[in-house]
């Protein structure tokens, strides 16, 4: 297939942990790009760029903008929670993807559109049970919350209006240039700084026994390009992650092992002096897997070896 016979796709949020990595997979792929994100990226990304911030821009200019670049798939990448006030979560997970679908249905010809949600729409479950689409989405935090405010908004929009959409659930994702507040983020640039100084690495650790499903970022990628075409008899919402919960202490652990670093661990009582550790969250990937063709095929051993790689590699070049 020639590049012009490819989808033409616009990344939302593509300057982004996952998005940067769904940009360089569709680019290796010869699709025509357009990043569209708030603020123009430190370094150069795949495709053409444009400055839109969707909480605050009207959706006729996304309309207009994925008009004249016509664009047949718009992935949505774009969403926030560190960092952010609770209006500004609001603004940035419901909000702008309420102006999205307003766009998109000012359109004459709307694109398909594929949604990146979230594990925390469904909140915890019972150990050993694994989440399906199926299962009654009970979210705790503030995040999953609104995450799953915007899922139902797009839900309603393929019930009700016909948008061509999906949403997909993903798990906790793990892999190079994992963001620098996340857990295994700080960690990383704990041990690639103790790496470049040639020191011992201090690591204080709560014991994080919650078990969640961590899944490889490309494995995650190859499920949201498998994504791109129509396909009418796809379930709105699909479940990406390993089907396998983890604890973030094995995470943590086996990024120190992967990193070859000297530590010195302090162990550090859970907040409250809080009991044993009873949360999980596991993902049923079944339904992706006959929607999409897809499974994940990569282990987390990967997945943190990936993270630590592009972690050092970051800390070198700053160091000369």
């Amino acid at each position: 297939m020639s590049s012009s016979d490819l989808p033409r796709i616009a990344v939302l949020g593509g300057t982004g942990f996952i998005g940067r990595t769904i940009l360089g997979a569709l680019d290796e792929r010869g699709h025509h790009l357009l990043t569209i994100a708030r603020k123009a990226p430190a370094e150069p990304l795949p495709g053409e760029f444009a400055r839109l911030d969707l909480t605050e821009d009207a959706p006729a200019e996304l309309a207009a903008l994925l008009g004249a670049h016509r664009i047949d798939v718009v992935i949505n990448a774009a969403g926030g929670m560190w960092g952010l006030t609770d209006e500004q979560m609001v603004g940035a997970n419901v909000g702008m993807v309420g102006k999205l679908l307003e766009a998109l249905r000012s359109m004459p010809a709307a694109p398909r559109l594929v949604h990146l949600g979230t594990v925390h729409e469904y909140g915890l479950c019972p150990i050993g049970v694994s989440l399906s689409e199926d299962s009654e989405p009970n979210p705790s935090m503030v995040y999953g919350q609104l995450k799953l405010r915007a899922t139902r908004l797009i839900e309603d929009a393929v019930r009700t209006e016909g948008l061509d959409a999906v949403v997909l659930r993903l798990g906790n994702v793990v892999g190079a240039h994992q963001p620098g507040h996340s857990l295994l983020g700080v960690m990383a640039g704990k041990l690639a700084a103790a790496r470049a100084a040639d020191t011992t690495a201090e690591l204080a650790l709560q014991p994080l026994t919650a078990q969640r499903d961590f899944v490889d970022l490309q494995d995650t990628v190859d499920a949201i390009i498998a994504a791109v075409p129509s396909n009418p008899a796809s379930p709105a919402v699909l479940n990406v992650g390993l089907g396998k919960a983890s604890s973030a202490r094995e995470l943590v652990e086996l990024l120190i092992e992967v990193s070859g670093v000297p530590v010195a661990i302090t162990e550090v009582p859970a907040p409250d002096g809080g009991g044993p550790e009873t949360e999980w969250q596991q993902l049923d990937v079944t339904a992706a897997g006959k929607a999409l063709g897809w499974q994940p095929g990569r282990s987390l051993r990967s997945a943190v070896t990936e993270l630590w790689l592009a972690a050092s590699a970051d800390t070198d070049g700053s160091a000369r």
